[in-house]
């Protein structure tokens, strides 16, 4: 399990030595735990959170990989509401499959710039 979880910091800090969020252009930061996702829109140059999602905000049932989506929208508006139009994914360290993967896919379907 340690070496599992030294992998995933490894992933996590090789992608934010590259992905780094502006005001133009936040990082949209994902984490996941075992019950709840969360995201985060971020400008790193002043350490500010923007735009702030999670699944406990999301009403309604259905699996992780449908309120992901739901998640994905929400983040979408909310940025668009603040006049955000294009962002810089960062996924982590986890893998670009199931949870992240709908975020993503809901945030670009949101109207969102990746």
């Amino acid at each position: 399990m340690l070496e599992k979880q030294q992998q995933k910091h490894r992933r996590h800090r090789r992608i934010r030595a590259k992905v780094i969020g502006t005001k133009e252009r936040p990082r949209l930061s994902v984490f996941r735990s075992n019950q709840h996702t969360y995201v985060q829109l971020i400008d790193d140059q002043e350490s500010k959170t923007l735009v702030s999602v999670n699944d406990l905000k999301i009403k309604g049932k259905g699996s992780k990989i449908e309120i992901s989506k739901q998640i994905g929208k929400l983040v979408a508006e909310k940025a668009l509401a603040k006049k955000i139009k294009e962002v810089v994914f960062d996924r982590g360290g986890y893998k670009y499959h199931g949870r992240i993967k709908a975020i993503a896919e809901a945030a670009r379907q949101g109207g969102l710039k990746f």
